[in-house]
């Protein structure tokens, strides 16, 4: 299989194209390097340093080289800097991804696997179905949205698979690649950052509607994503399809939880304050995956709190002391 992927630098891009590349597929990068690190990619992967947007350099590509399916990862993902400025949000997650995937179907490629948020479901109180009502709360699953639509209008020309993804975590099982330990907007980041650089643990807002009074998400492991990726792929490629599926194991764990396990498992004192509430945070966000396990027979090998806190915890303390 010879496979594109944009924003392969980035955190799940990069897992996903190692994955990939393990299994004996062809791998593509294209990254702007604006959020990605170079240090990410796959030694064995081709890169291309180009904005997706650059149509004249896209073409370029396509030219020289033939792909089998296209996955789209690269895009802005900061819920919170999104709400500062929505207009890089709405550009760079759906202008100019709407510009690469016209650039693709104008050179007949048309299959694709679209990395999109289950924040496009907002505030629920339940498992969320794929069908459930659409409510996104700020700019940056606004924009996801906005690309699903797009991508739903050219449903008659293209085979495209939607995956909705819930909260991302763990790493590389070799320790390739992973989430940059410098971006501070992540659950999981901070509890690593507070166990081995002694920072405080920030838990923003203890009175919501749930049992301990904090948030709660669904977390899947990203090894477990890549997987979903690969039989993902093998379905498009074998048949015309256009499916939305939901990307998590349907557990819920309020961030004091999270917050509790960490501490035993880095057998650390973790110094936290309750902060304030951060706008437009969702409740509670957990799937129901059965409609993914149905139809492609997903198995997932890490489902596991433990071993997803531990492989994230292992990452940063590989990277903690790179400049």
């Amino acid at each position: 299989m010879k496979v594109l992927v944009t924003g392969g630098a980035g955190y799940i891009g990069s897992t996903v194209s190692n994955y990939f590349i393990d299994r004996g597929h062809e791998v593509t990068i294209i990254d702007n390097l604006s959020t990605g690190s170079i240090k990410n990619l796959p030694k064995k992967a081709i890169f291309y340093k180009n904005d997706i947007s650059n149509i004249k350099a896209m073409n370029k590509i396509f030219i020289k080289k033939k792909f089998d399916i296209v996955f789209h990862f690269a895009a802005l993902i900061n819920n919170e800097e999104s709400i500062k400025f929505p207009k890089k949000y709405y550009v760079n997650n759906y202008k100019k991804a709407k510009v690469f995937f016209d650039c693709c179907i104008d050179n007949n490629i048309n299959k694709f696997i679209f990395s999109s948020t289950a924040g496009v479901y907002g505030n629920r109180n339940k498992k969320v179905n794929e069908n459930d009502k659409l409510q996104p709360m700020s700019p940056y699953p606004k924009s996801k949205l906005k690309l699903e639509k797009y991508l739903i209008k050219k449903k008659d020309k293209v085979r495209c698979v939607i995956l909705r993804y819930f909260n991302v975590a763990g790493s590389d099982k070799k320790l390739r690649c992973g989430f940059n330990i410098r971006k501070g907007y992540n659950l999981i980041l901070n509890l690593c950052a507070a166990t081995l650089k002694n920072k405080t643990f920030i838990i923003n807002g203890n009175d919501y509607k749930t049992p301990d009074g904090t948030t709660i998400r669904d977390y899947i492991h990203v090894e477990d994503l890549a997987q979903i990726h690969l039989l993902i792929a093998n379905l498009i490629l074998k048949k015309r399809v256009f499916k939305i599926f939901n990307c998590g194991y349907g557990n819920g764990f309020s961030v004091k939880e999270i917050l509790q396990k960490f501490i035993l498992i880095s057998k650390n004192k973790i110094n936290f304050k309750i902060g304030k509430r951060r706008n437009s945070d969702i409740v509670i966000s957990i799937a129901n995956s059965q409609k993914l396990v149905r139809e492609i027979k997903w198995k997932p090998k890490y489902n596991n709190l433990n071993y997803l806190l531990k492989s994230s915890l292992n990452w940063y303390k590989k990277n903690i002391n790179l400049k």
